[in-house]
């Protein structure tokens, strides 16, 4: 499929390195056009109507999520360019929104320009993320992918998340249940802030939800739900640690 993009950046070197970068490894992507910042981008946004938006988060005049609020409802898919910065990555990886870091690497923008056929044009995910940056605070809803869409999940209700290779599978406080298309090393980057503990290799918990802790039998935990949860040796003692603290 064939889109036509717009870049805004602030920093022309970034924007001629795209530029550059797009001719050479992406022939479906036609560069429509270019903005230096949010009012500029705005404009360029009404005139062009872009199908996909390659937009800085920090600028000069503002923020990328400034001019979002700007255009109001919006069709055009977004891919942000950023800053090496291990904040903004978890933001991203929480809302599951596609970003490039910069200096952009050849093969991470073709890949994300592969995945643009499944992105879907949903405001709950630049909610997300928003609120990533704009608070101090714990984030208080993370997206989850599955085969068929995006689900997005509060936090509070994550009882439990097991292994299966390449996949998670995270339950629910109201017993429902979701395959998740990422590992569980992923999901214990993102949630172990929040209150969450691998306690097995194949296991990550919430303990807000375990009810108790049985030590014999090799040592499992018993969550508000019922269900058991093995705990590895090596884990026992930081677990009952986590659990008394």
């Amino acid at each position: 499929m064939k889109y036509r993009a717009l870049i805004i950046d602030d920093v022309t070197e970034a924007r001629n390195n795209l530029r550059r970068d797009i001719r050479d490894w992406c022939p479906e992507i036609e560069i429509i056009g270019e903005a230096d910042g949010v009012v500029s981008g705005a404009k360029e946004m009404k005139r062009l109507q872009p199908d996909l938006l390659f937009l800085d988060i920090q600028m000069q005049d503002g923020s990328g999520f400034d001019l979002l609020d700007i255009i109001g409802e919006m069709r055009a898919k977004v891919i942000f360019t950023t800053a090496s910065d291990a904040f903004a990555v978890k933001a991203f990886r929480y809302a599951a929104v596609d970003y490039l870091m910069k200096p952009i690497d050849p093969d991470e923008l073709k890949s994300a320009i592969n995945k643009l056929s499944n992105q879907p044009t949903n405001s709950e995910h630049l909610d997300v993320l928003k609120q990533q940056f704009n608070s101090s605070k714990a984030p208080d809803r993370i997206a989850l992918h599955t085969l068929e869409k995006i689900h997005f999940v509060a936090v509070d209700d994550i009882l439990r998340c097991e292994s299966e290779g390449n996949y998670t599978h995270f339950y629910f406080r109201d017993k429902s249940h979701l395959l998740v298309t990422r590992t569980l090393k992923e999901y214990d980057d993102l949630l172990s802030p929040l209150g969450f503990l691998r306690v097995h290799q194949s296991h990550l918990i919430n303990l807000r939800q375990v009810k108790e802790f049985i030590k014999g039998d090799g040592g499992y935990l018993v969550m508000k739900d019922g269900s058991n949860v093995a705990v590895s040796t090596r884990k026992k003692q930081e677990v009952m640690e986590r659990l008394m603290g």
